[in-house]
């Protein structure tokens, strides 16, 4: 059964149990919004939140240049990809274990939805540990649906925070972005682990390219099976991804491909891709068949071996998407995580009492250096404060900087994603 399947089935099941308990307190039910809440979980977040509360406010006060960095990065990376819109595929629909004809990612299925639900979890919970250091209570925490996309949710006093001061209120918003990256970079440390094992202790060979599937609307629906195992490629033999890669590069539109699998042998017509005119098309997705060595089943089974191979993937799919969610929801522009910051950036006003904090830390961490070079940074510093002072924006115009802001970043999201999917999913329906 075809995974979109699966998700749709899913999904009307959920919406259905939906509408039937709507009028249960922990169910709420807005159109195309379904929640469920609870508070079971606010024990769990103020314990988290009490065995260190400076550490965490450290950790996040470390990440607010670094969140900064990173929202300058992700405009330069959105108007690139405008530039290289029309000369290449920019962005594609991630749904674990659906294929979109012509898209360069595929999403495995069950790596997916763990990878997805680590990316959910500890994003929210990581605004809800931050608040709580902070001393705004947690309203409720639960599960939701908008459509049929999933997410989870941590709902924090929003009268409370706003009576947070702007650093506190900085730090609550890029919790979920830090923790999304830090998780990314822990999976990244293991996912280097384990592939290092794997490569020293010669746990693996390739031997040909399995196909995990067939897009739905290609040259090969209805003529190759997903899970055969291809061997050769027009009388050429594929043992790796780069036999696999080299006996392609060279293929037209309107040409004959003949692969030689486990389940027999087919010729296949290639015809243009739908994301790409430049390039040749047959609609297979493919991964490195990789067998256990001889050598490596003797001293480790099959079984061992077997579960590196998914933890490896897990870790990678871990990794790749928290990348992705923790740089993306630092855009500035609202609702996301970066719009907020932004939004609490124009609002900066310098208390005197504040002031006269950072310039006595300043000077702390400055001692080392020789006087004339803390004068020199003192006044770089308070130059810095005098601008902020000076150029205090009103309310009105902040929220006209944010308006704009978030439109033009949203209009552009909303182009890239259809220029790279809607051609796809019209060749899949």
């Amino acid at each position: 059964m075809n995974a979109l399947l699966y998700y749709a089935i899913g999904f009307i099941i959920i919406w259905i149990i939906g509408i039937l308990l709507r009028k249960k307190d922990y169910i709420t039910l807005e159109f195309p919004l379904l929640m469920l809440k609870t508070e079971r979980l606010r024990g769990t977040i103020d314990r988290i939140a009490k065995i260190s509360p400076k550490l965490w406010q450290g950790i996040m006060n470390f990440g607010i240049p670094l969140c900064i960095i990173i929202m300058v990065f992700m405009i330069y990376a959105l108007i690139l990809s405008l530039q290289l819109m029309f000369e290449m595929p920019t962005t594609s629909l991630i749904l674990p274990g659906v294929d979109i004809p012509g898209s360069p990612i595929y999403v495995p299925f069950v790596s997916g939805i763990i990878a997805l639900a680590t990316v959910m979890v500890i994003h929210e919970f990581s605004h809800g540990i931050l608040a709580r250091t902070e001393n705004v209570p947690i309203k409720s925490i639960g599960l939701l649906l908008f459509t049929i996309l999933p997410g989870a949710f941590v709902e924090p006093d929003d009268e409370e925070i706003e009576k947070c001061n702007g650093i506190s209120k900085i730090r609550i918003y890029i919790a979920g972005v830090m923790a999304n990256l830090g998780l990314c970079l822990v999976a990244f440390l293991l996912l280097t682990a384990v592939s290092g094992f794997l490569v020293n202790e010669n746990v693996y060979e390739s031997d040909g390219m399995t196909i995990t599937s067939v897009v739905a609307g290609s040259p090969a629906e209805g003529i190759i099976k997903e899970g055969s195992i291809i061997h050769q490629i027009n009388n050429q033999s594929i043992k790796s991804y780069t036999d696999y890669t080299t006996s392609l590069q060279n293929i037209s539109k309107g040409d004959t491909v003949i692969l030689s699998t486990t389940s027999g042998t087919y010729n296949i017509i290639t015809q243009t891709s739908p994301t790409n005119q430049s390039k040749a098309y047959i609609g297979i997705r493919s991964k490195e068949n990789i067998v256990v060595t001889s050598q490596a089943e003797e001293k480790y089974g099959t079984i061992i071996p077997w579960i590196l191979s998914q933890l490896k993937e897990l870790l990678y799919w871990i990794f790749l998407l928290n990348l992705a969610v923790g740089t993306f929801n630092i855009l500035p522009a609202k609702p996301l995580d970066g719009g907020l910051v932004f939004e609490e950036m124009l609002k900066c006003k310098i208390r005197p009492d504040r002031r006269k904090e950072f310039n006595d830390s300043l000077n702390r961490k400055t001692r080392i250096f020789p006087r004339r070079i803390r004068c020199f940074i003192s006044k770089i510093f308070n130059k810095f404060l005098n601008i902020l002072d000076d150029h205090q924006l009103k309310e009105e115009t902040i929220n006209k900087i944010m308006k704009l802001t978030s439109t033009i970043i949203m209009v552009v999201i909303v182009v890239l994603i259809i220029y790279g999917t809607v051609p796809g999913i019209l060749k899949m329906i």
